[in-house]
C-alpha cells in the first residue's frame, strides 16, 4: 500500500486469544458478543498486526508482536498461532532483520514488543541488530519499575537485550519528514501512535488507542487493560476526528477482520469501512 511516496505493509505476527472481559472492559457480554464470539474459555480472537513503513530510504517496523520465544505454557494459555511471524513476513518482502533501521514500540506490553528479542546461540539478543528501538522515555521508565498490575507484561527479556540500541523519546518525534510518533496516552501513560503524511495522503497506526474498529465506532468501549480509561476516551475522540478530517487510512493492530479501514460518518455516528491491503 502507498501513502503518497511512503510504502506501508501490514506484517502479521499471527493471532492469539484474550479474555473478552479484559478486551471490552465494562461493556456487558450481551452487547459485545454480537460482534465477536468467545470460545469455551471466554477468550476472543485478536490479531497481531504490525507495520513496516518505508520512508525516505528508512525501513521502520512498528511493533513486533509476541515473537518466537514464548514458553509452551504461555502459548497454550493465549492460544497463539504464528506462521513465520513478523520475521517471516518481512522475508516474504525480501527484507531481513539486519535491514530494519528503526523499531518503534507503541508501548512495552509483551504482545507488542515480545518480538524485540530472540534466542540466538542460546543467548537473548535483539531481533533487529542494526535498528534503533524507539520508545517513549516515560514508558521505558515505567517498564523498568513495574507494579503489581503491570509486572506480568513488562518483561525484562523483551527489554534488557535492546538497551544498547535504545532511543528514548520525550514526546512527539519525527522519524522522517513523512513519519512521526505521537503520544496517545490512555492505554499506558506514554503510549504512542505513528502517523504517516505524504503528498496530501494520511495514515495512522493506532496501536492500543483503538485496537479494534469498535474502538472508533463506540468510544466508550474501552478495555479493562487501559490504565487511564478516561484519557483513552479523549485520545480516541481526538485521533478519530483527525483521521476523519484527513480521510486517513487507519491501521488496527488487534482486529482480525479489519487490518486497515477508513472512517465514514452518518449523522453523529462513525463507521469503519475495510480498506483492502495491496
Amino acid at each position: 500500500m502507498r501513502i503518497g511516496d511512503v510504502v506501508v505493509h501490514v506484517v502479521s505476527d499471527g493471532e492469539f486469544r484474550s479474555d473478552g472481559g479484559g478486551v471490552f472492559g465494562l461493556v456487558p457480554r450481551v452487547l459485545w458478543e454480537r460482534y465477536m464470539q468467545a470460545d469455551s474459555l471466554h477468550r476472543v480472537p485478536l490479531a497481531l498486526n504490525c507495520l513496516l513503513i518505508v520512508s525516505q530510504g528508512r525501513r521502520i517496523l512498528v511493533d513486533t508482536g509476541y515473537g518466537a520465544k514464548l514458553p509452551a505454557e504461555r502459548i497454550e494459555q493465549c492460544g497463539l498461532k504464528r506462521d513465520g511471524g513478523v520475521v517471516g513476513e518481512l522475508a516474504r518482502l525480501g527484507i531481513g532483520p539486519d535491514d530494519i533501521d528503526v523499531v518503534v514500540n507503541t508501548h512495552l506490553h509483551s504482545d507488542h514488543c515480545g518480538g524485540n528479542t530472540l534466542f540466538r546461540d542460546g543467548v537473548l539478543r535483539p531481533t533487529y541488530p542494526n535498528a534503533e528501538y524507539w520508545v517513549q522515555r516515560i514508558e521505558w521508565e515505567e517498564a523498568q519499575s513495574p507494579n503489581e498490575r503491570t509486572r506480568a507484561t513488562y518483561l525484562p527479556e523483551n527489554l534488557t537485550p535492546v538497551e544498547e540500541q535504545l532511543h528514548l523519546l520525550d514526546g512527539d518525534t519525527p522519524v522522517t519528514s513523512e513519519v512521526r510518533c505521537v503520544v496517545s496516552r490512555g492505554h499506558t501513560h506514554a503510549h504512542q501512535s505513528v502517523i504517516v503524511e505524504s503528498q496530501g495522503q494520511h495514515a495512522i497506526y493506532m496501536g492500543e488507542v483503538a485496537p479494534l474498529t469498535m474502538g472508533l465506532e463506540r468510544l466508550a468501549w474501552i478495555a479493562a487493560f487501559d490504565v487511564e480509561p478516561l484519557e483513552s476516551l479523549e485520545t480516541r475522540r481526538r485521533l478519530r476526528e483527525w483521521a476523519f478530517d484527513h480521510d486517513a487510512i487507519v491501521f488496527f493492530n488487534h482486529d482480525v477482520r479489519c487490518a486497515a479501514g477508513r472512517l465514514r460518518r452518518e449523522g453523529k455516528r462513525y463507521h469503519v469501512d475495510v480498506v483492502a491491503l495491496d
